[in-house]
């Protein structure tokens, strides 16, 4: 049987679907599992009004995954484990509800809920004031919002293809536009694959400049991690050549700054860049193992694509947001200006296209741990233990 392909939203061809289920009663047989399905919903009420739903589930991993909130995957379950988080913001927000510069730009935050939320594409730092080119050719001032725009704007393409070659893997496709005269005209083409029955997604994403002139490029994937995974005695594993603490606060855990803390009223954010070693190949990893050390969620990337990490903590009351963060990104999520001084903002030629591909893996037994925990090990092995420098202080 040949592949299938079904477009959900099509703008530019009238095409809207709004409920969609296929299964395996549609005749299509995955060798990986005979419980796979996808199926999309749009919600209804509230600030998650209009905001489509897509789910994937290959008969043992789902994933629920926002067209409308940039490709952003909302939440996710593998093998009895609940990945995500519970913000305070307990359900998806559309866009047209989140005033990206509210309180000081930090907008952004009145809609941020998701598994993996995308940071970029123009900007991914913090709120603050960068020097652009306006309409008149004159260099000014004008203000950046937290963590950019692409994680608030709707897919205007979406399709989902079904490939019963091998295992059988369950693919979603969306296309978002970050573009507007006189400014960025940058294009997100995101695909998230899984084999039936596996415990594995893949992300391939897609940045083009469709502009005539050079365009600059910040993306960060914000991985985010709560309860099971993450509790008092977790751990963050990774093959690192550098840790840099963002500031004094995050320098405070010393050498045990990737071990995690029982949430606490009040804690505020610890931050830390990290310099990731990789493969002869160019693969790097990065794990959170949960408190008993039986279970845990890796992440794979290529450094030549994301050569910058950061982890992040949010040690609040589980009422205010206890998460913690896994963050490959294309720089370090400071403000624009600071970054752009280091030679970590990406500049893309007319025309030009930048692939991004990441991996997550779910363990849900002590010898995947084990395996996974041996691999990072082996990749560090030969490489003195990582450097940990003073707290970075923007200048």
């Amino acid at each position: 049987m040949s592949r299938r392909i079904d477009v959900l939203t099509d703008v530019s061809r009238g095409v809207r679907t709004a409920e969609y289920r296929l299964d395996a009663t549609s005749g299509i047989r995955l060798a990986g599992s005979d419980a796979w399905s996808v199926s999309a919903n749009t919600l209804r009420g509230g600030l998650s009004e209009g905001v489509d739903v897509v789910r994937i589930d290959n008969g043992r991993l789902a994933v629920d995954v926002l067209p409308t909130r940039g490709m952003g995957l909302w939440k996710a379950a593998c093998d009895g484990i609940d990945l995500g988080w519970k913000s305070p913001v307990a359900l998806p927000v559309n866009p047209a509800f989140v005033n990206l510069g509210d309180r000081g730009g930090l907008g952004f935050l009145s809609g941020f809920n998701e598994f993996l939320c995308r940071c970029g594409l123009d900007s991914n730092g913090p709120p603050g004031v960068d020097v652009i080119t306006n309409n008149l050719g004159h260099r000014v001032e004008a203000p950046l919002t937290l963590h950019g725009k692409i994680a608030n704007i709707p897919a205007h393409a979406v399709s989902v293809e079904i490939d019963p070659a091998g295992a059988g893997t369950l693919s979603i496709t969306g296309v978002v536009d970050e573009a507007m005269l006189f400014g960025p005209n940058l294009r997100l083409r995101s695909t998230l694959s899984t084999e039936a029955g596996s415990n594995r997604l893949a992300i391939v994403d897609e940045v083009a400049n469709r502009g005539g002139n050079p365009a600059e490029l910040q993306l960060l994937y914000h991985w985010n991690f709560g309860p099971p995974l993450l509790g008092e005695g977790a751990r963050f594993v990774a093959p690192l050549r550098r840790v840099i603490p963002r500031d004094p606060r995050a320098a405070e855990a010393g050498e045990r700054w990737n071990e995690y803390t029982a949430p606490t009223a009040g804690a505020t954010e610890q931050v830390y860049f990290l310099e990731p070693l990789a493969d002869a190949d160019g693969w790097s990893s990065a794990m959170l193992v949960d408190p008993a050390g039986t279970r845990g969620a890796s992440l794979r990337f290529r450094i030549d694509e994301l050569p910058h990490l950061t982890l992040w903590v949010n040690g609040q009351a589980e009422a205010d947001g206890y998460v913690t963060a896994i963050e490959p990104g294309t720089n370090y999520p400071n403000s624009k200006g600071f970054e752009r001084v280091q030679g970590r903002v990406v500049v893309l030629a007319p025309g030009e296209v930048r692939r991004f591909e990441t991996e997550l893996t779910i363990h849900a037994t002590d010898d995947e741990v084990r395996t996974t925990l041996e691999a990072i090990a082996t990749l560090a092995a030969g490489h003195l233990p990582p450097k940990i420098s003073p707290p970075l202080i923007e200048g």
